[in-house]
C-alpha cells in the first residue's frame, strides 16, 4: 500500500515537471466554467469531507491534477469524468481562476 502511495506521487511529480511554465487561462472562462465544480468544491476554499478545497490552488499544480484524472493516473471516477469533458484551454481557465482567489478564513 505505501508503494502505491510512493508511486502516485512520483507520477504527480513527473507531471509537475512536464506541465508548461505558464499555465496562464482565460480567468472569466474559469469563472463561468466553475459553476460545475462549486456544486462538489467549497467556494469558499475550505475543504469538507473528503472533497478537498481549490481555491487558491496554484495553476500548475491544478493543470497537473487535472491532466492527471483524464488520464486516469489518479483514482476518482467523478473527477476521472470531469477533466475528460475539459479541454486543455478549459483546465487551463479554471487553474487562473481558482488560483486567482483568495480562501475565505
Amino acid at each position: 500500500m505505501r508503494e502505491a502511495g510512493a508511486v502516485r506521487l512520483a507520477v504527480l511529480g513527473l507531471l509537475l515537471a512536464c506541465a508548461p511554465a505558464n499555465a496562464a487561462g482565460d480567468k472569466a472562462l474559469g469563472e463561468y466554467l466553475s459553476a460545475e465544480c462549486t456544486s462538489c468544491h467549497q467556494s469558499s476554499g475550505k475543504q469538507v469531507g473528503g472533497i478537498p478545497a481549490i481555491v487558491g490552488h496554484p495553476a500548475e499544480q491544478f493543470v497537473a491534477l487535472m491532466n492527471a484524472y483524464r488520464e486516469r493516473q489518479r483514482d476518482n471516477p467523478v473527477m476521472q469524468a470531469v477533466a475528460a469533458r475539459l479541454s486543455g484551454e478549459e483546465i487551463s481557465a479554471l487553474a487562473a481562476y481558482y488560483a486567482s482567489l483568495q480562501p475565505n478564513p
